[in-house]
């Protein structure tokens, strides 16, 4: 029986469906996502408080509506919302100089999570230093020109015109902001083709999302605030944060779980190439030494990050917290006085 279920993870595995299976559970895709939604949660909507604080009226009115709608907040929920994006005056006075500097501060941090989550599932080498923050700080200000753009056509145009033309807009931009994201977030160390996929399916995925959310959050905005009142809206936001994490995740393994293959969309990915990543950027790191379990996904793999044999994660080899001696990596030592190690053969 035992065997049988190894071929059938064999083959699996020789599969993309397979391939981004693995990768989901090398990137401890469920601890990923409720960190990533976590940290959306403290920096999104503080941030779009200060837009609106800085916004024309007009702005701030269709922030509202765009937040009413696409979260489903109505009735009390939407009051005790609307509170949140007082006058400019009021937020100004409440925000203050420090205010504003920790929101900016919050929502970075997040870009850093976020090109994190990039590299471990194309296998880049650690490093960037203080580029990568810039980085952050670029991507940060185009997303909010893009969230600009929408609410403006919203402003602009009334009517049944003006929410397919939004609609339309936004799924457009998402697609080319997260193609650009993509390679933002990894440094441009992988070729544009291998990461469109990654962009495709991030921007309809993100779209329908946001559209099935329209038919569920209403539901569940209203129950959560029966129960808990302001608390309970916040549980349905990182509920929705969650889910587009995850989505998040599954297409920034859609990409190297397609370029691995040898079909004629992987090939056109590596561009006649022997891989994805540039010909000027260093190789991928070596994949997990041992096969990948489910409790990988929650980061609780047996095979410790960090320490060899003990819980954690996954120890993923070269630049993820071991070290390469002749070509073999040792992982980190286990504790104080420790000196034993596991080795694994780096390709």
């Amino acid at each position: 029986m035992r065997d049988v279920a190894g071929r059938v993870a064999e083959r699996l595995e020789a599969t993309t469906v397979g391939r981004m299976w693995y990768r989901l559970l090398e990137v401890e895709f469920i601890d990923r996502a409720i960190a990533l939604a976590a940290k959306a949660f403290v920096s999104f909507l503080p941030l779009l408080v200060v837009i609106s604080a800085l916004s024309p009226d007009s702005v701030r009115t269709n922030i509202l509506g765009i937040l009413s709608e696409r979260f489903g907040v109505s009735g009390g929920a939407f009051d005790t919302v609307s509170k949140a994006f007082a006058t400019p005056e009021q937020t100004k006075t409440a925000a203050g100089l420090v205010g504003v500097l920790i929101t900016l501060a919050f929502a970075v941090s997040f870009t850093t999570a976020l090109q994190r989550v990039f590299l471990r599932a194309w296998r880049r080498p650690p490093g960037g230093g203080i580029r990568n923050q810039a980085r952050g700080a670029v991507w940060l200000a185009a997303f909010v020109v893009m969230l600009m753009m929408v609410v403006g056509v919203a402003a602009v145009l009334n009517g049944p015109a003006a929410s397919a033309v939004q609609w339309a807009l936004g799924l457009l931009l998402a697609i080319l902001m997260w193609w650009w994201t993509a390679r933002i977030m990894v440094r441009g160390e992988i070729r544009w083709r291998a990461l469109f996929p990654t962009a495709a399916a991030m921007g309809v995925g993100s779209w329908l999302y946001t559209l099935s959310a329209s038919l569920w959050m209403p539901a569940d905005v209203t129950s959560q605030y029966a129960q808990f009142g302001a608390f309970g809206i916040t549980q349905s936001f990182v509920t929705w944060f969650t889910g587009m994490a995850i989505l998040l995740l599954v297409a920034a393994v859609l990409g190297p779980a397609l370029a691995d293959g040898d079909s004629v969309v992987a090939r056109w990915m590596r561009g006649g190439n022997p891989s994805a990543v540039e010909a000027d950027a260093p190789p991928a790191l070596p994949g997990p030494p041992r096969p990948v379990r489910l409790s990988d996904a929650f980061g609780r793999g047996k095979s410790g990050l960090g320490c060899a044999g003990r819980g954690g994660g996954l120890n993923r080899g070269p630049g993820w917290g071991g070290r390469v001696f002749a070509g073999r990596w040792a992982a980190p030592e286990c504790g104080a006085g420790s000196r034993r190690s596991v080795l694994a053969r780096a390709p």
